[in-house]
């Protein structure tokens, strides 16, 4: 089982969405956290220190710290983009499949996009 970070701007309704399908899917808002307007670096590391995936809409910065970070040998857990374009339904299968047939540890240091077709 993974654990996830939703980016600040991450869609509620995918979250909301996960949860209803599947309660037990360990996610959790960086605004739950006290991150709320936190820069992307932070989230990032806060994410690295609790070995927790990011979950995000936003492909023009945060893509760049990850790869950063990653260039810097600092851990990522992983990052996974979701299009604002793809259908909610589409992005809660996505990530619920993600949980189901991921291995811990899997996701280290790589940036993926979703879906993952």
């Amino acid at each position: 089982m993974l654990r996830f970070l939703a980016d600040e701007n991450f869609n509620n309704q995918i979250v909301r969405g996960i949860l209803r399908r599947n309660s037990d899917v360990d996610i959790i808002r960086v605004q739950d956290v006290g991150l709320a307007e936190a820069d992307d670096p932070t989230v990032l590391e806060w994410a690295a220190q609790n070995g927790r995936l990011v979950l995000t809409h936003d492909v023009t910065t945060m893509i760049n710290f990850a790869y950063e970070r990653v260039q810097a040998g600092l851990p990522m857990p992983g990052l996974f983009e979701v299009s604002r374009r793809v259908p909610v339904g589409l992005a809660i299968e996505e990530i619920l499949l993600l949980d189901e047939c991921s291995l811990e540890g899997e996701w280290e240091g790589q940036v993926r996009f979703l879906p993952l077709r």
